[in-house]
């Protein structure tokens, strides 16, 4: 039995080193150019030709040639140095010739047996060094991590082994202790024991971990517009937290998420001494007191338009946020205000909201009117919003009659609980290729439709799931799945904008925004049911631009007043998609089936 520590073969000497330079004293005929034929598996081939000495000086002898002493030396080292690159790979038996031809130019000819691969014969990780505490907490912490460990090492009893994959494990290894609580742990040994005859390979290694770091007071640096309890009140942990990578990490996202800094960063103080209070310190870079922004844009769902948004981040010196969005265009024209504070001390925000809207479709005119008082409550799994609403909307319809139109008026007020949810587990918010994200909505409260026959209470329901999954190595899939219902009695009257329509950019392409749902004199209105469902298939159009993607899509649904009516409508084309910096810029042509017509769509972003 031998023992051995795998490691990568050593440096080679390049061509000017003293090895190969030619003696001063005697001068040899060159080698001129030589050809190198290696007979070998090829991935064992192409890691000879790029390390081997013989191949790496072939490149410079039309511009520094080598003597033939020298090519005969290079020979005669090749069967040392392939066996230390072959051993990298878990070839400890190769047989290999080597043959250095006549003819002119000279041929290397390279022949290469590399013989059975060893496997891992055994693992042994055990903890060294620094015994676990007689702490419960940190005696538990480190068998949990020893235990995950051994669960997660990727070089397990079996698999073949190569130098790369033996440094990968303990790099992974090593990395998965530090970032779970143990932040000064290091390896006190790491021995591969080759057994080069058995073709077997058995792996010991020792853990010292070091101290359990706990987490201690936050510091914040970077200060100056907003308060500390702006950041500390976000804090996922309590002193005396066992210390994990993740905690910081989502410490540090929901700073991010927050609105008022341009750039946190959040670690910890790694010196041991300070192991069982370890301050978490937190740098950030301030977002400016004030912003505004003008913007200019076109989509399919409400044509041009021009909006301005102004926020303050500390609302007359408070802990408030103060927005203002007020948008100008040809379909739509609102205002909307927004009061939300700084994080409280659970982490969760409080809000004042209102809007006023004016919205034209497929004929109907709707004029709505909104206040929600509420509270937002940020988690690393779910955003949730939590708020009581009242709604006033009117709704302007012209009918077309027999001999001559009818214009109608409805006028309808709610008031309401209701409760938003939002979990995504993406990939990239902006730009998603795998993962999923659900909203669910749950609303109830009491309508006011004109007349007392006309009141009553309500409930309505709405969710929308997203599913985003790579196909293979270049293409990409996306389902999507809406659907919502709101449920009273059939003569209370629902303010318009608690109803459902379908069509447009984010919910059947091929038709227009909108205008999906039961008809009643030519006149699309709204109604109480809806499902709509997509699904998409897209990939890089060229490896020299892998920003422009190209798509192919189908759509189906629309709304309805009863379920048993709902008639599904089908709509596909295909489109571009341009992945930017701030999401994807989408254009489809796409087919309206009930309609016969196309349709182009533009949109900005993913709807979640």
């Amino acid at each position: 039995m031998t023992k051995a520590q795998a490691e990568p073969p050593a440096q080679a000497p390049t061509a000017n080193s003293p090895s190969l330079q030619e003696p001063p004293q005697r001068r040899e005929r060159r080698a001129g150019a030589y050809e190198i034929d290696i007979q070998a598996p090829k991935p064992l081939a192409d890691l000879l030709q790029s390390y081997l000495d013989l191949a790496r000086f072939r490149a410079a002898t039309q511009a520094q040639g080598i003597t033939r002493g020298e090519l005969r030396r290079l020979v005669r080292d090749t069967p040392t140095q392939a066996r230390e690159l072959l051993e990298t790979e878990g070839y400890f038996n190769a047989q290999i010739t080597v043959e250095l031809g006549t003819e002119e130019p000279p041929r290397v000819r390279v022949q290469v047996e590399p013989g059975p691969r060893a496997e891992i014969s055994s693992v042994e990780i055990d903890v060294q060094g620094d015994s676990p505490s007689p702490d419960s907490l940190k005696q538990e912490s480190s068998l949990k991590v020893l235990g995950d460990v051994r669960q997660r090492w990727s070089l397990p009893r079996g698999s073949f082994f190569t130098q790369a994959a033996w440094a990968q494990a303990k790099n992974n290894a090593l990395t998965h202790i530090r970032t779970q609580g143990f932040p000064a742990a290091e390896w006190a040994q790491t021995n591969a024991v080759v057994h080069a005859q058995e073709n077997r390979v058995e792996l010991a290694l020792g853990i010292k971990t070091g101290p359990l770091f706990l987490l201690g007071p936050v510091r914040v640096e970077g200060l100056s517009r907003y308060g500390e309890q702006s950041v500390t009140a976000l804090s996922p942990f309590t002193t005396g937290t066992p210390y994990s990578e993740k905690l910081i990490l989502d410490f540090q996202e929901r700073l991010r998420k927050v609105g008022l800094f341009e750039s946190v960063a959040v670690d910890i103080d790694h010196a041991v001494e300070t192991a069982d209070a370890a301050p978490v310190i937190v740098k950030v870079r301030e977002q400016p007191l004030q912003q505004a922004t003008v913007g200019v844009g076109i989509s399919d769902n409400v044509g041009p338009r021009v909006s301005l948004e102004h926020l303050h981040r500390s609302a007359l010196g408070t802990r408030w946020m103060a927005k203002n969005k007020f948008e100008l265009g040809k379909a739509q024209q609102l205002w909307q205000g927004e009061l939300i504070s700084h994080p409280l001390a659970n982490g969760s925000r409080n809000l004042l909201a209102g809007n006023v809207e004016r919205q034209t479709a497929a004929g109907t005119v709707v004029q709505s009117t909104r206040l929600r008082v509420g509270r937002a409550i940020d988690t690393e799994a779910l955003e949730q919003l939590v708020f009581l609403e009242a709604i006033s909307a009117s709704t302007r319809t012209e009918l077309l009659g027999e001999f001559q139109s009818v214009t109608t008026n409805t006028s309808n007020q709610a008031f309401s609980g209701n409760v938003h949810w939002l979990r995504r587990n993406l990939d990239n918010v902006l730009l998603p290729t795998d993962g999923e994200s659900f909203n669910a909505q749950l609303g109830a409260g009491y309508a006011l439709g004109g007349g007392p026959a006309n009141n009553g209470p309500f409930t309505r329901l709405y969710g929308r799931m997203m599913a985003f999954r790579p196909l293979g190595r270049s293409w990409f899939g996306s389902l999507r799945l809406e659907a919502g219902q709101v449920l009273a009695g059939a003569q209370v009257g629902i303010p318009d904008t608690l109803m459902f329509r379908a069509g447009g950019d984010d919910s059947v392409r091929g038709y227009g925004y909108r205008t999906l749902g039961p008809t009643e004199a030519g006149v699309v209105r709204s109604a109480r049911v809806l499902l709509t469902g997509s699904a998409e298939v897209a990939r890089p159009i060229s490896e020299r631009i892998p920003s422009l993607w190209g798509a192919a899509f189908v759509d189906a649904g629309n709304a309805a007043d009863q379920w048993g009516r709902l008639d599904p409508q089908l709509g596909y084309g295909v489109g571009l998609r341009w992945r930017s910096p701030i999401g994807a810029v989408r254009i489809d042509l796409a087919y309206g089936q009930a309609v016969e017509r196309f349709r182009l769509h533009f949109s900005l972003g993913v709807s979640f």
